[in-house]
């Protein structure tokens, strides 16, 4: 299968899954050291001024997903290839 469909079909399947949840998503960093970060897309979630600074004019990047971190309240990205695990939580 080619690498950008596959990019694009799991970035669609975590962007849904953190857009519905509050999720905890282990990733390699591009230094390489391992993250586990509380993250969510999900509105609820989401502080206004967050929000609107998000939606400002964003381009869909297949091959990076760019989430509230609910840690550092603030926003960060991860490269949807380095994702090791995405769990849901309570």
């Amino acid at each position: 299968m080619n690498q950008d469909v596959t990019n694009q079909s799991r970035w669609k399947e975590m962007f849904d899954t953190l857009a519905h949840n509050l999720c905890e998503v282990t990733f390699t960093k591009v230094d390489g050291t391992l993250r586990t970060m509380s993250c969510t897309l999900k509105t609820e979630l989401l502080p206004k001024q967050a929000l609107t600074e998000h939606h400002k004019t964003r381009v869909i990047n297949y091959d990076v997903i760019s989430v509230w971190c609910t840690d550092k309240s603030a926003w960060r990205s991860f490269r949807v290839e380095n994702v090791r695990s995405v769990v849901i939580l309570p």
